[in-house]
């Protein structure tokens, strides 16, 4: 079974933590930066060769998702966050312990606050602002509502329960 993709660009070269995973058929290509316990899932990419992914522990990058950074904006994920399968985020900061729905689009030089959930299937906007704590639906994406406590509860869990999936598919055994 063929690994992941790990690519230099010139002397960009992507630094992964030894206890981060990455799952085969991923690429991870140019100024990426993975966490400890970060884990990148089937079919996604992470392409850093104008500006800087950084990806923090604990973030699982579900399947198909991508981060792509453009000059002056590098795509940053705090730690613990979440991005939902098939999500993007190009050129934008997501802070601690936020999730990023399935499908949804987070754009450059957007900032999502810490704890914050970006609804499956929208787009938030270039340049815009999340606060902290709230859900926010819709294309445009908009502020719906502050988080309920269920709401917090699944920020809190995923990253842990990706945490132990990567450390599952990490001993799979290929047939």
């Amino acid at each position: 079974m063929a690994d992941f993709l790990l690519g230099a660009l010139g002397e960009h070269e992507p630094k992964i933590h030894p206890e981060a995973w990455v799952a085969p058929g991923a690429v991870v290509v140019g100024r990426v930066a993975l966490g400890a316990r970060a884990n990148v899932w089937y079919g996604s990419v992470l392409r850093g060769e104008d500006e800087e992914i950084v990806v923090g522990e604990e973030c699982n990058i579900q399947d198909l998702s991508c981060l792509h950074a453009d000059p002056g904006e590098p795509a940053v994920l705090e730690d613990r966050v979440s991005l939902g399968h098939k999500a993007m985020v190009h050129g934008a900061h997501i802070e601690t312990g936020s999730l990023i729905g399935i499908g949804a689009i987070v754009l450059g030089g957007a900032r999502i606050g810490a704890g914050s959930l970006v609804a499956a299937g929208a787009v938030v906007p270039p340049g815009k602002t999340i606060p902290s704590g709230v859900l926010v639906a819709g294309v445009p994406g908009k502020v719906v509502r502050e988080l309920t406590d269920d709401d917090r509860a699944v920020l809190a869990y995923t990253p842990g329960a990706y945490v132990e999936k990567a450390r599952v598919h990490r001993e799979a055994r290929w047939i």
